[in-house]
């Protein structure tokens, strides 16, 4: 899928002032738990410093391939940027400017933003028209480019993550959320285990269904269920997606290999109605518990 590079100087410029979170005694914030904060990207060299810390983990640690200038700026970027808010984790311990403080990062493009420029992100891997045509009343966003640096993988930081996806999806009245989780590697049958078991207790069906683009489908019902432990199934699971599947979400039917990511990616798909209650009344219906 082809996309036109954006100014995003003026995209910034579009962007309304920063608002009150839900339940948030500070303008923008959108969650804190210790000395760790999320919230949007506010400047340019926010999004730089969000770059850099994707291209430590997608390229030095995962081996993704880039574009020379972006190995050359030790930075992951695309086009997609320029479209995307991006959310942020801080650790206010850590001296300097904001832009020192990132640890953590999160891309999230919404429907309508998509829908003017040319569709959304995982459209290149899976069959998402399909899904949005059977939801022409509903609004969508989409999460992608999760990463956190290797020393704040704890829950704290996967919790601000949810929290401030969670708080952005309440002020954007968003209905449904998806994006690609990502398996290690491109060969779909060192994952079989993993991939069988969501296959066989997490595809999408009916209205929700997604499936891989035809020309890129990989099978994921690589064993048989009488073969399948549930337990080890799910340790073997990436912790986003285990993650995802706590709060109610639903995988694609096939996988997709990403040969310049080195990862074998299934789409995620989370109707905001099928989040169990556990989640939502323990962040807070408003989005509200981090965010004092």
């Amino acid at each position: 899928m082809s996309l036109e590079l954006i100014d995003r100087g003026s995209l910034l410029d579009q962007q309304p002032a920063p608002t009150k979170a839900p339940g948030s005694l500070n303008p923008g914030l959108l969650g804190r738990i210790g000395s760790l904060e999320t919230r949007l990207a506010r400047t340019e060299r926010e999004i730089d410093a969000a770059q850099a810390v994707r291209y430590r983990v997608f390229v030095e640690e995962m081996k993704a391939q880039i574009s020379p200038e972006g190995a050359r700026r030790e930075r992951e970027v695309d086009a997609w940027d320029a479209l995307c808010d991006h959310l942020l984790v801080l650790d206010r311990s850590i001296e300097g400017d904001a832009e020192d403080q990132i640890v953590g990062t999160y891309r999230l493009l919404r429907h309508e933003v998509a829908r003017a420029h040319g569709g959304f992100y995982s459209g290149a891997e899976f069959a998402i028209g399909e899904l949005l045509d059977r939801h022409p009343e509903k609004r969508f966003m989409e999460l992608g480019r999760s990463c956190v640096l290797p020393e704040y993988r704890t829950k704290r930081t996967v919790e601000l993550l949810w929290q401030g996806c969670w708080a952005y999806a309440l002020q954007h009245r968003v209905d449904g959320m998806f994006g690609c989780g990502s398996f290690p590697g491109i060969r779909p049958e060192e994952h079989a285990l993993a991939l069988s078991f969501l296959y066989q207790n997490a595809v999408a069906k009916g209205e929700w269904a997604v499936s891989a683009r035809p020309e890129l489908y990989r099978e994921m019902d690589l064993m048989p269920s009488e073969a399948i432990n549930a337990r080890r199934a799910l340790s073997a699971m990436p912790p986003l997606i285990k993650g995802y599947l706590r709060l109610g979400a639903m995988v694609s039917n096939g996988a997709v290999v990403d040969h310049a990511f080195n990862t074998t990616d299934v789409l995620i798909v989370l109707p905001i109605a099928s989040i169990s209650d556990r989640y939502v009344n323990y962040y807070g219906a408003d989005a509200g518990r981090f965010a004092s």
